[in-house]
C-alpha cells in the first residue's frame, strides 16, 4: 500500500467525519422543531432532502474509496456495488435538483412584490413536497442503467470491457446507446445548473439594486460589519461557486470512468475528494447564516 493512498485515506476519513458532523446536525435539528411541532418554513424542506441527499453522497462516495485507499479492494460484491453506485447516483442527482430548487424558490422570494411574482411564490410553495418527491422518484428510474453497468472488481466476464476502478468495475461501452444516455443525464444536470446560475445572477442583482436604495440607511449604522444584503450575496456566490466546481469535476468524473481504460486510482482518489465538496462544504455555510447558531443544538429553547 503505497504512502500517497494512505494519506489520501486519512484526508478523506477526516473531510467525510466533518461533512457528517454537520449534515446531521441540520437533520437533527429539524427532526427536533417537528417533534416540537415549530412552524417550518417553505425552502426548509428544501433544505431537508438536500441535507439528505447529501449525507447519502458522503456515505455513498468517500466511504467506500477511502477503504480502497487504505487496500481493501474486494470488500464489495456485484450487488454491493451496483447498490452503492446506485445510492451514489441518485443522490448525486437529487442533491443537484434541491441546490437548483432552492436558488428558484430563493430568487421568486426576493423578486418584485407585484400580483404575477406573488401568485407565483404561492404555487411553488404548494408543489415544494410534491416536487422533492417526484424528484427522488425521476432519479430512481433515471439511474437504473447507471447501476447496470457496475460489478464487482473480480467480475470475469467480458474482462477486456471492463476497466477496475478500485472497489468496483464498469463496463467500457462506446455505444450510441450509451452515449445517448451519457447526454440525456448531462442535459439534465446542465438544465439544473442553467437555472441555478440564473437564479442566483437575478438574486445578487435584486440585493445590489436594494443594497443602493438603501445605503443611506446602512451608512448610518458604522456598527455593522456587512449588510444583510453584503451576507445574503456572499452566501449565495459561495454556494454556487463551489457547486458549480463541485459538480463540473462530478460529471468530468462519470466521463472519465466510462470511457478510460487505463484509471489512475490516485487520480480517482483527488476527483473524488472535489466531488465531495460541496455536501461538506454545504451545512456549514446553511448553519452560519441562520439567525443563532445555538438553534441547532438547542431548537427547544429558541423563541418561534
Amino acid at each position: 500500500m503505497a504512502f500517497e493512498n494512505i494519506a489520501l485515506g486519512i484526508f478523506l476519513l477526516s473531510q467525510i467525519t466533518v461533512g457528517m458532523i454537520g449534515n446531521s446536525s441540520i437533520l437533527f435539528y429539524y427532526i427536533i422543531l417537528k417533534f416540537t411541532g415549530k412552524y417550518l418554513m417553505p425552502k426548509d424542506l428544501i433544505i431537508e432532502h438536500l441535507t439528505f441527499a447529501n449525507s447519502l453522497f458522503i456515505i455513498s462516495k468517500g466511504i467506500p474509496q477511502t477503504l480502497s485507499d487504505y487496500g481493501y479492494k474486494n470488500f464489495l460484491d456485484d450487488f454491493g456495488c451496483k447498490l452503492i453506485i446506485y445510492i451514489y447516483r441518485i443522490t448525486r442527482g437529487m442533491s443537484l435538483y434541491a441546490m437548483c430548487l432552492l436558488s428558484c424558490f430563493q430568487a421568486i422570494t426576493i423578486s418584485s412584490r407585484n400580483s404575477r411574482w406573488m401568485m407565483l411564490k404561492h404555487r411553488a410553495t404548494k408543489y415544494l413536497g410534491p416536487s422533492c418527491s417526484l424528484s427522488w422518484l425521476v432519479q430512481l428510474f433515471l439511474n437504473i442503467l447507471a447501476a447496470a453497468r457496475v460489478s464487482g472488481p473480480s467480475y470475469n466476464k467480458n474482462a477486456t470491457n471492463r476497466m477496475v476502478h478500485g472497489y468496483c468495475s464498469w463496463f467500457a461501452s462506446g455505444n450510441v446507446a450509451t452515449a445517448l444516455y451519457l447526454f440525456l443525464l448531462c442535459f439534465s444536470d446542465g438544465l439544473c445548473l442553467g437555472l441555478m446560475a440564473y437564479s442566483s445572477v437575478s438574486m445578487v442583482s435584486i440585493l445590489y439594486r436594494h443594497k443602493k436604495q438603501v445605503k443611506h440607511i446602512h451608512s448610518t449604522q458604522h456598527f455593522l460589519k456587512a449588510s444583510p444584503e453584503d451576507r445574503a450575496t456572499q452566501m449565495i456566490l459561495i454556494l454556487v461557486c463551489t457547486f458549480v466546481l463541485s459538480y463540473s469535476f462530478s460529471s468530468i468524473l462519470v466521463i472519465f470512468t466510462t470511457y478510460s481504460k487505463y484509471p489512475m486510482l490516485w487520480g480517482i482518489s483527488v476527483f473524488t475528494f472535489l466531488e465531495i465538496c460541496f455536501p461538506i462544504f454545504c451545512p456549514f455555510v446553511l448553519i452560519s447564516n441562520m439567525k443563532s447558531r445555538s438553534k441547532i443544538f438547542l431548537p427547544c429553547f429558541s423563541k418561534k
